[in-house]
């Protein structure tokens, strides 16, 4: 146990990226298990971790405003892509999202063949680093998250394809560089997954959850010093299995 360890100057951003994570994400992963996408979110988070590599394969800092650019550019790229199939195959729109996130994860993986540190930067885009993220990360976030949030708010069913994707494009590459693939993706589609069928306050249900489960992730990796990623993935799982397990009120 490491109970010294319970630093609130780390563990209350890496919350807080958390949280942000959740406000587009749970509304997110509600229309995608609606839509029967579920692996549409691995397969944007992976064009957009894509971005970032190719942006360092040819010299740039990951975490500079290039790489962002090509990871966004990356993002909408693909979100204009499944657009266009979903509207000309529909019937194949889940086969080819896993395509997408085999090509993205293979050329990622082409990129740092060579690297000599490119399977550490891999595995960092992969598991994230949320333990890590600053103060100007979270800023960045937060008004990109407000901007995305009220849209989905406003429009809702409105967004259309395009709207949907795009939005979707933009929520997981600010998303993808603070928490991780893993994680993005546990955070779309558990709490969806915990509120399915519980349509009474179902996105309220879905947040309490991914918070919960957020909470209880971080608790857990720092007490027992393992890494906080993959931790809080098994956390939400775990969290949304005991809401499942809940009567719920008619």
């Amino acid at each position: 146990m490491h109970l010294d360890a319970f630093d609130l100057s780390i563990l209350a951003p890496a919350f807080l990226a958390g949280l942000l994570v959740l406000a587009t994400h749970v509304p997110l992963g509600i229309r995608v298990l609606e839509k029967g996408i579920v692996f549409i979110d691995l397969a944007i988070a992976q064009i957009a971790t894509l971005g970032v590599i190719a942006a360092d394969f040819v010299g740039f800092e990951p975490e500079g405003w290039v790489a962002q650019i090509a990871a966004v550019s990356g993002a909408i790229a693909g979100a204009a892509l499944l657009t266009w199939s979903e509207r000309r195959w529909p019937e194949i729109q889940e086969a080819l999202i896993g395509v997408l996130f085999a090509l993205g994860a293979t050329g990622g993986i082409i990129l740092v063949a060579n690297n000599p540190h490119g399977g550490e930067h891999m595995q960092e885009l992969l598991a994230g680093q949320i333990l890590w993220v600053n103060t100007r990360q979270l800023g960045m976030v937060a008004g990109l998250t407000a901007i995305l949030a009220a849209l989905l708010l406003w429009r809702g069913d409105r967004l259309g394809r395009f709207g949907f994707y795009g939005i979707f494009a933009f929520a997981v590459t600010a998303s993808v560089q603070l928490v991780g693939v893993y994680l993005v993706f546990a955070s779309l589609i558990i709490p969806a997954l915990a509120s399915r069928g519980r349509n009474s306050r179902r996105p309220l249900r879905g947040y309490v959850v991914g918070a919960s489960g957020y909470a209880t992730g971080l608790a857990a990796s720092t007490l027992l010093d393992l890494p906080s990623g993959p931790v809080i993935v098994w956390a939400l799982a775990a969290t949304a299995i005991i809401a499942r397990a809940l009567p719920s009120k008619r």
